[in-house]
């Protein structure tokens, strides 16, 4: 399901010239502005347009992994010229230039350097980024004035740090850090030095969820009292995707060893020699290529850069041997190197509903839990990760109505939206007004998969895995059809009997070209754009206190769900401070 520039259609109408708004021609006015100065639909939709760079940020990329290979992929070179790039492993560099070859998926994610900036070889590529290992001598380099940082969780905050300590600007991806209080001293370190640091949640640059937060101003939903979301992956004990193959190999638990990667290699080689089709040939020779440098890693010591050999218990008491080839492969297993389902993809998700809560805040601060309840565990996998496996968590927000800063009220004339005056206020300070969000990651069973549910008195917004939105009218049946329309007191939805079979109005029109954006090229366009433009009123959307409070978010629910664990129970009330960059106070210190 694609947003067309010009339009958002709901069912067979336009949504804009159902509900009034001027949203239309802005957007066709910003498109033609687009078509004249150069740049993509996102700076001219999220208004950093006018930020003019002329000459791109040089940028390093420290981590140039899954994560890191995705936010290549993603930059837009009129924004960003990599001039360098720092990983340890040569299958990240192999990936790093010629994008990643296991799937169409994979690659459309991944392009790699030589794709992104059109260059035909490595060599050429080569000729204008530099390698290297230390990611300390990157930043010694004074051609590089920013880094996109794309490590495991636990080095975050040591190379964010290191890098605005050498004066360079920094994008790091989430979760911002391990722990509150690295967060606040990264964000602290970003104030005194005054540089930008930005944090990768990508959905404050998605035009869908902009979208969204826009039903949710414009009362198309009513009053939003409960939010669902969950990520829900059909992983198993023996597939499971954080445990990737080890190079060398590796000793299974029956004994059996087996070398995943160097089989792979086996495979190819043999069908490029057998394989006559030309095309084919060429797949098959770059599939051999990736997989001969995620080979060559066998042959780096990762003792020698931060990660250990150490033993863990199973269930039934035996020691098992971790080396630390398998805690740099597999870090997302390890509570000393990431920080689980909650960092890893609650942390998304979280940030999504606190970004709708916050639709409702008059003072336009991004909403702040007041409560959660936890728990969480491993239910399927044993001894061979510390992660849980399933988690699940209730928070409390306020909502519109608990306080005066969500005075918000709905909007009674949405062609002049933000409204001067207008709208019918909704608060009475009224403590019992709040929105309760649950969230579900669980392995084993992918049902559902992943995306949100935003319940309102009025209807409904369904969001699925970044790309389709659906609306419903409260909660009416699929077969039902709902259209938007401006009525004397707003936007309302009418609902008929439709006989089509039609689930739900969309949101988002099917017709256009190419794929909804999830938002990672305007986060690196717009953090480009405020580095060129520095000053007060030019700051990344998901700026220091935005990203620590979703660290927050996420790993405060982390620690509920350890200590009801530990017997101790899984709720915890939020505490303001916590979301004080300037306050020593975090919820690891308070919890412990």
């Amino acid at each position: 399901m694609n947003l067309k520039p010009d339009e958002i259609a709901v069912g067979k109408e336009n949504f804009n010239e159902a509900v009034g708004i001027s949203r239309r021609e802005f957007l066709q006015g910003s498109v033609a502005a687009a078509a004249v100065s150069g740049v993509g639909l996102g700076a001219a939709y999220f208004g950093y347009q006018q930020l003019k760079v002329n000459d791109p940020v040089r940028v390093g990329v420290i981590g140039t992994g899954d994560e890191g290979s995705v936010l290549i992929g993603a930059i837009n070179p009129e924004y960003i010229d990599v001039v360098a790039i720092s990983d340890i492993r040569p299958y990240n560099v192999h990936r790093a230039f010629h994008g990643d070859h296991s799937s169409p998926a994979a690659l459309d994610a991944r392009k790699g350097l030589m794709s992104v900036y059109d260059w035909k070889t490595e060599d050429e590529a080569k000729k204008h980024v530099k390698v290297y290992t230390d990611y300390k001598e990157l930043l010694a380099d004074p051609n590089i004035e920013a880094v996109i940082c794309a490590l495991p969780l636990f080095l975050h905050k040591q190379v964010a740090m290191d890098a605005m300590a050498a004066g360079k600007h920094v994008l790091t991806e989430k979760l911002m850090a391990q722990t509150v209080m690295q967060c606040k001293e990264m964000a602290r370190m970003a104030e005194e030095q005054n540089l930008y640091l930005a944090t990768g949640h990508q959905r404050h640059y998605s035009v869908l969820y902009d979208n969204a937060v826009n039903l949710i101003k414009w009362g198309v939903l009513g009053e939003i009292h409960h939010i669902r979301a969950q990520w829900h992956r059909g992983n198993l004990p023996g597939g499971d995707s954080w445990q990737q193959p080890l190079p060398g190999g590796e000793k299974l638990a029956d004994g059996k060893m087996v070398d995943e990667i160097k089989s792979q290699m086996n495979k190819f080689k043999k069908r490029i020699e057998d394989e006559s089709d030309p095309a084919r040939r060429a797949q098959y020779k770059l599939l051999f290529a990736q997989y001969e440098a995620w080979n060559n890693d066998r042959d780096i010591d990762p003792t020698q850069y931060g990660y250990n050999d150490f033993t863990i218990k199973n269930r039934q008491g035996q020691d098992r041997q971790i080396s630390a080839m398998e805690e740099l492969c597999r870090w997302r297993l390890w509570d000393r190197t990431g920080g689980g389902l909650m960092a890893e993809l609650g942390s998304h998700q979280l940030d999504a509903a606190s970004i709708f809560i916050s639709a409702l805040r008059a003072d336009g601060k991004k909403a702040h839990p007041l409560t959660v309840h936890a728990t969480g565990g491993r239910h399927l996998f044993g001894y061979d990760r510390d992660a849980d496996d399933h988690v699940y968590c209730m928070f409390e927000f306020p909502g519109s109505g608990y306080d005066p800063s969500f005075d918000v009220g709905y909007y009674d004339n949405v062609t002049n939206w933000p409204p001067a005056g207008k709208g019918v206020p909704s608060y009475n300070d009224d403590p019992h007004k709040k929105v309760v969000v649950t969230y579900s990651s669980i392995n084993g069973n992918g049902y559902g998969g992943y995306g949100e549910v935003v319940m309102g008195s009025k209807g409904t917004l369904v969001l699925e895995r970044e790309k389709d939105v659906m609306l419903y009218k409260n909660g009416v049946s699929a077969d039902t059809k709902l259209s938007v329309k401006k009525g004397a007191d707003g936007p309302t939805m009418d609902t008929q009997a439709s006989g089509g079979g039609s689930k739900a109005a969309a949101v988002a029109n099917t017709t256009s070209a190419g794929p909804v954006s999830r938002g990672y090229t305007e986060e690196i366009e717009h953090w480009a754009a405020c580095i060129r433009n520095p000053g007060p009123e030019n700051k990344p959307k998901c700026h220091p206190e935005v990203a620590m409070a979703d660290a927050v978010i996420a790993l405060t629910a982390r620690l509920a769900m350890q200590r009801s664990n530990q017997g101790k129970g899984g709720y915890v009330e939020f505490k303001e401070e916590w979301f004080d960059v300037h306050s020593d106070a975090t919820p690891e210190k308070d919890l412990a």
